[in-house]
């Protein structure tokens, strides 16, 4: 039977492109070869419509021709399965209206599994859109001792230039430029053949819905089957009418033509497979890889968990241990800085406000910044390592059993950070029902925004002078591994009851060990930081002025400055919630940091900050000391053992975030489960915190 090629050219002309789109598989080395190429001309946003993470950004060629470039997310294949593959799709078959389609494409794949990541780059080839390969980590098939066979792999897909490399080490950078400028780029070929009776449904079907104004004149054949692929007709980007469509038209080619579909994966593997058995050498006799002797440790049952836990115990001995100095540091700058505000300029409203409230406020959390790099460092590390992947690999089984997958965990990791790039990772999750599981649990992950107040309370709960470092790390370690639990916990009771539908089994490639690419880990930490010092500019910012002004007025000038707060606005709403909170150990000044903290939980801690500043501006001991010296009305200190215990747990559980309100409205598109979410966790908050200041009590406990 005759066969003809999968695709038709676009193109009549071969132009140099002006933009190219990188793409592949997950943890190829995309990003990193990005990172790269555009150092730090680029930007981060989202794609309109989803929370999908676009980022684009400039490189100059060695010819100094800019070129625009453009991260695409990692897929395995074109056929969407979730929001994050829907936009890969869409951007390269040019149905983005926000994103002009690409006029070059770099494909990035591993050169150590060719076979595996090959399947998608055949794909993108037959798109008719000039295209370059990047064998990307070849440093790691040097050291394999594996070769690959450039020359026979670029004639079996019909000339593709092929650029060998090591993003990581920057390997490769010149030569791939020189590629980029080339303005004789070829259209590529898979090397993929359909029979010719599927090729002649297939371009029936293709006319059919052309005058639907679902397809373009010159559109690849295969389009209708990626579309129609997508799981959910949202992702798709038809309307009922055109979807309809594309179902009869694809009922009526499998009815024509049973397991077509079938039939061209599987000539595609097999075309594949007979392209790397010819391209790539392996040593006989070789024996089990670097990747493999770790993984035997690192994925052992019993020591795999062993290593796991010791690695976060280091991370948090290091956020005490190395975070001191620089918190010092921070510290001393912010009380000179008030001190030289309130020696520099007249007494009135605008020096308090600023000195009181602006520092008092802003330094009261960007103190932790520190803390918070580590965390930044280490959670960079583990992705760009390939130790993620494992991480998620070894709590698959522990999280099959509350009606997860081990996909669900790398949002809840990355929700350690926070949770609103944490619920945007859940787009990489396939199923619906574990997408909208995770979404509902990711915000029990203790996010940056928590550390602050748990390293607040431990140093009030837990002097540095008195108590050995080891203590201070286990109630870290505890109240993490609270929040943890507690999303297993729900998401046990979702899954059983509460959302309807089955789970789905996890599907998950490891990527090889890899040293760091030291630049993606520091570029990951500085955009993390870059975002919290934004939100220390903007959020707690405005906030801290409000909270001032509702601290100080109205104001009562024969009043000392401790009850003159109050009869403030701030205090009188404190005073007015104090009965609802006394079960919990809280007093009114701890009420007025939970409203305060409704914007973000951080806010907490500046909240504090600025109390005890209006307070008394002329103490400068550090908060955690004024807060150890606090005392209630009968004498009794306010932040005792349980109080501290009980406001983490309040913390643990708390929603108090409106940014991770808002992106968890966009992703399930209405407010039904975002305000479910958020009376979930206050009434799960309220009652830990009071059950945990009651059982104290009743243990006898101060």
């Amino acid at each position: 039977m005759s066969e003809v090629s999968a695709y038709d050219s676009l193109s009549e002309g071969i132009l140099g492109p002006s933009n190219f789109a990188l793409v592949g598989n997950p943890n190829c080395g995309k990003t990193t070869l990005f990172n790269a190429l555009t150092g730090l001309k680029q930007k981060v946003g989202n794609y309109p419509g989803v929370t999908v993470e676009k980022k684009q950004g400039e490189c100059f060629l060695n010819n100094g021709q800019k070129i625009s470039l453009l991260d695409l997310p990692g897929a395995y294949s074109l056929h969407a399965r979730s929001p994050d593959e829907a936009v890969l799709r869409d951007v390269l078959l040019g149905r983005r209206r926000d994103t002009p389609r690409p006029e070059g494409i770099l494909i990035v794949v591993d050169a150590t599994n060719l076979e595996r990541h090959l399947y998608l780059a055949t794909q993108i080839m037959e798109l008719g859109i000039p295209c370059i390969l990047v064998l990307n980590m070849m440093d790691i098939v040097a050291e394999r001792q594996m070769s690959i066979d450039q020359a026979t792999l670029s004639s079996s897909l019909g000339g593709l230039p092929i650029i060998p490399m090591s993003a990581a080490k920057r390997e490769g950078l010149i030569e791939l430029k020189h590629a980029m400028a080339r303005t004789d780029i070829p259209l590529p070929s898979s090397g993929i053949k359909l029979d010719t009776s599927i090729a002649h449904g297939l371009e029936s079907a293709w006319h059919q819905l052309r005058e639907t104004g679902l397809l373009h004149p010159k559109q690849n054949l295969l389009e209708p089957l990626y579309i129609l692929s997508d799981r959910d007709p949202m992702h798709s980007g038809v309307d009922d009418r055109q979807w309809k469509s594309l179902e009869a038209a694809s009922k009526a080619l499998a009815e024509a033509h049973p397991g077509w579909e079938d039939r061209l994966v599987a000539k595609r593997y097999d075309t594949i497979h007979s392209v790397v058995e010819k391209v790539v050498r392996r040593q006989a006799d070789q024996g089990p890889t670097l990747s493999d002797r770790l993984d035997g440790f690192l994925l052992h049952p019993v020591w795999g968990w062993v290593a796991l836990v010791a690695i976060l115990s280091v991370l948090f001995t290091l956020i005490f241990k190395i975070a001191d100095g620089p918190m010092g540091w921070i510290e001393t700058f912010f009380d000179t800085l008030a001190t030289q505000v309130t020696q520099g300029m007249p007494a009135g409203d605008l020096r308090d406000l600023i000195s009181d409230g602006v520092i008092a406020g802003v330094g009261g959390v960007v103190v932790f910044l520190p803390q918070i790099l580590i965390l930044f460092f280490f959670i960079g590390l583990m992705e760009d390592t390939g130790y993620m992947a494992r991480v998620a690999f070894m709590m698959d089984r522990v999280m099959s059993r509350v009606g997860l997958n081990g996909k669900s965990f790398l949002p809840l990791l990355s929700s350690h950070a926070c949770a609103v790039p944490g619920i945007m990772a859940t787009r990489t999750i396939d199923h619906p029902k574990d997408r909208l599981i995770t979404i509902l649990v990711s915000p029990l992950a203790g996010c940056s925004a928590r550390l602050p107040v748990y390293l607040l309370m431990i140093a009030t709960l837990v002097p540095t002078e008195e108590i050995p470092l080891l203590t201070r790390v286990g109630f870290l370690l505890a109240m993490y591994a609270l929040g943890i639990g507690g999303a297993f916990l729900f998401a046990w009771i979702f899954h059983r009851g509460l959302i309807k539908g089955e789970g789905a089994p996890m599907i998950l490639e490891l990527p090889s060990y890899k040293a760091p690419a030291w630049s993606a880990v520091l570029w990951h930490m500085w955009e993390r930081t870059r975002l919290f010092l934004r939100r220390a500019g903007t959020v707690i910012l405005t906030i801290s002025i409000v909270l001032w002004a509702a601290l100080t007025y109205p104001r009562s000038e024969q009043e000392e400055p401790a009850m003159a707060i109050e009869h403030s606005l701030a205090g009188q709403l404190g005073k007015w919630m104090e009965p609802a909170i006394e079960p919990m150990g809280f007093d009114w000044k701890i009420g007025i940091g939970l409203i305060a903290s409704f914007a973000a939980r951080e806010v907490f801690v500046s909240t504090m900050s600025i109390i005890y500043s209006v307070e008394d501006s002329e103490d400068l001991k550090p908060l955690r000391d004024r807060l150890r010296s606090e005392k209630r009305r009968d004498g009794s200190a306010v932040y005792t053992p349980r109080v501290c215990l009980s406001l983490m747990v309040f913390y643990v559980f708390a929603m108090q975030c409106l940014s991770t309100v808002a992106v968890v409205r966009r992703e399930t598109n209405g407010w039904k489960w975002p305000l479910f979410q958020f009376a979930y966790m206050t009434l799960t908050a309220l009652l830990a915190s009071t059950l945990v200041y009651q059982i104290g009590g009743w243990l006898g406990q101060s």
